[in-house]
């Protein structure tokens, strides 16, 4: 499932200094007797089927990587120019998520989660023209629920970078930086280039390079 669209997906998640050095300590705290137990405590919520879970000192951690099937061509809802000749731009590629983790307290209940996604064989292509463009990105995600169990309370954190680049054009769109989403999905706080959000925020001009290379 690609996160760039609507606009509330169009963000990079990072894993907060705070969630990794909880992780850390939570790791370096558990028993000899406990560390790597199968977990058999019933957990809220549940974790995805690829994810193996194993009882901790306070709690449990579940962890696992998997490949989900292609997706696209899809539409993204970036449209370049304008009558007889406007066209839809449309994504398509594989998510490889690795590194994908959960933290549960003692009660079963989540308190955070991180995974990390890498996009391969991507393109954004002009069905019109046949036309493509390559493109090359990595995220790195973590949600912090307010209330343990609760997936409406979670805030998320979006690192990373989603890069165009053409021969003999260069760089023709840019994504990168950090972003924080509320529980609501508004978001609280972002830095860098976001050339999704220009455009999905009414700066056309954003996407005029793109636009040119599909063309």
């Amino acid at each position: 499932m690609k996160p760039f669209y609507p606009l509330t997906r169009t963000m990079f998640r990072t894993i907060a200094c705070a969630a990794a050095c909880a992780l850390l300590a939570a790791l370096t705290l558990v028993p000899a007797g406990r560390a790597g137990q199968p977990a058999t405590q019933p957990l809220n919520p549940p974790p995805p089927s690829f994810e193996t879970c194993k009882a901790v000192g306070g709690g449990t951690i579940c962890a696992g990587s998997r490949v989900e099937p292609p997706y696209g061509p899809v539409g993204t809802g970036i449209v370049c120019g304008s009558g007889a000749t406007a066209f839809e731009i449309f994504d398509s590629g594989t998510d490889i998520q690795h590194h994908a983790k959960r933290i549960y307290d003692q009660d079963g209940n989540l308190t955070r989660r991180m995974f990390t996604d890498d996009y391969v064989s991507a393109q954004f292509s002009n069905p019109l023209s046949g036309g493509t463009v390559p493109y090359a990105q990595h995220n790195v995600t973590t949600g912090i629920l307010g209330v343990p169990g609760d997936l409406n309370t979670e805030t998320q954190t979006v690192r990373g970078e989603n890069n165009y680049t053409v021969p003999g054009m260069g760089a023709v769109f840019l994504n990168a930086g950090r972003t924080v989403f509320a529980p609501d999905g508004t978001e609280e706080f972002t830095a860098g280039p976001h050339s999704f959000d220009a455009y999905f925020s009414g700066d056309t001009s954003a996407v005029a390079k793109l636009c040119a290379a599909l063309a």
